[in-house]
Parts: structure tokens; sequence; C-alpha cells
């Protein structure tokens, strides 16, 4: 069972006053130099880790200020009861996926159109906890009690896109599976109603890939592009 963890000391808040005789450079390398805590957090993961044993593989601390934590697919659905069961986490917030390919068109904010693929793609970094996926589905949960939040993540692998509903968790999950589904190409297993939200239902393909072609931007300027104005100083010619 992998349970790697790591915590970074939250910053100083801007307009936070540094003990007295301490100046506000001391007070920053004081804390570099003494990591910082989060006791209500550190044991959300560790009841987490010990409840699901092998459906749990890391979690990441900022300190003060959020909790994220990767399980299995298979331990999806039972990391959303444990943190609603245990963790008093009543509040769904939201659900979604990402893909953590780096867009393979080249584009970048100066570029007004997309070309076709042209660039080898980089190695995928996953954010906050890891992961070893391109995708990942997440799920952002509350505790109105302690005023606490926890983002639950899972990997996707690329050969079964599927990963269980949470609607019998949380009945508010209803839509945001749909348009992970829509978005994304994801199924979620037992869901009663996939169906498209935004997008016509002979529609092929998910938008929200990395490496959908956006065919707006291959015929015409990318909107706000051709009418930005310089900067003060800049030269026009």
């Amino acid at each position: 069972m992998s349970q790697l963890s790591s915590t970074e000391t939250a910053p100083l808040v801007s307009g936070e006053t540094p003990q007295a005789g301490i100046s506000a450079d001391d007070a920053e390398g004081e804390e570099a130099q003494q990591p910082q805590t989060d006791e209500l957090r550190e044991g959300w993961a560790a009841q987490m880790a010990e409840a699901l044993g092998d459906g749990y593989c890391e979690h990441h601390i900022v300190c003060s200020s959020d909790l994220w934590v990767r399980v299995t697919r298979q331990a999806w659905v039972d990391a959303a009861i444990f943190a609603r069961d245990r963790l008093g986490c009543d509040f769904f917030d939201w659900l979604s996926a990402i893909d953590w390919l780096p867009s393979p068109y080249g584009r970048d904010m100066d570029a007004q159109t997309d070309n076709p693929p042209q660039r080898p793609v980089e190695s995928v970094e996953q954010g906050y906890g890891g992961g070893h996926t391109r995708f990942q589905m997440l799920l952002r949960l509350h505790s109105t009690a302690t005023h606490t939040g926890i983002n639950i993540k899972a990997d996707l692998p690329d050969s079964d896109m599927s990963i269980d509903t949470l609607i019998g968790v949380f009945a508010g999950a209803n839509w945001h599976e749909r348009e992970a589904w829509e978005m994304f190409g994801i199924v979620f297993n037992n869901h009663p109603d996939l169906r498209h939200i935004y997008l016509p239902g002979e529609f092929e393909g998910n938008p929200m890939r990395k490496d959908f072609p956006l065919l707006a931007r291959r015929v015409k300027p990318w909107p706000g592009i051709v009418d930005v104005e310089l900067m003060p100083g800049e030269d026009g010619s």
C-alpha cells in the first residue's frame, strides 16, 4: 500500500503582522526552517488511508489551506462515502475531470489560429497528489461544520475511461457526471441518465479533451487577438 504524502507551509498572508520584534523577512525565514503542521487535514488523510487500505494512493496538504487525496478508481465511491459519513463532508461542491495532456497544437496566447499537431507531447504532470494517467477524476467536498474542504482524485486509464457513479452518495453529482461524460467521454457506471446537456445528440467527439481540434481557430483569428491595445510606451510600428 502506497501512502505517500507531502505538506507545504502556507505563505504569509498579505497584511499579516509578524511577531513583535521580528521583521517580515525573518518571520518568513523562521517559517521555512520550522514547517507548520495541519492537524485537522493530516488527521483526515490518515483516517482515509486507514479506511481505504490499498485503495488509498497518496495525499498532499497545503497547511491551513487545502487537502488533496488520490485514491484508486475502485475506491472512488468508498472515498466519497467515507468523507461524507466519517469526515462530515456534507456539502457536495463539484465533480469533473481533467486532461493533463499538454496541447499538441503548439498554441499559445499570441497565436491567431491553431495549427495541426506539430510537436511531440511532453511528459504529463498530474498536479497535487500525483498520478499515473492522462485523465483524472476530481471531486470537491466540504464540511460545513469545520469549514474544511477535501479534493479527491482518481486516475482513469486510457483503455477504460469509466468509473462508478456517485449519485447514490450525493444526488447532486448527476449533472456533473453527465457533463464529464459529454465533454471528456468518461462513462459513469450505473448512471441512470447519461445524455447530452450542451451538445446536439449527433455531435461526435469530446470538446474538453486537449487533442480535440478547435476548428474555429483554424478559419478565423481568435477573438481579442486582432484588437489588442498597446501598453503605454509601446511602439505602434
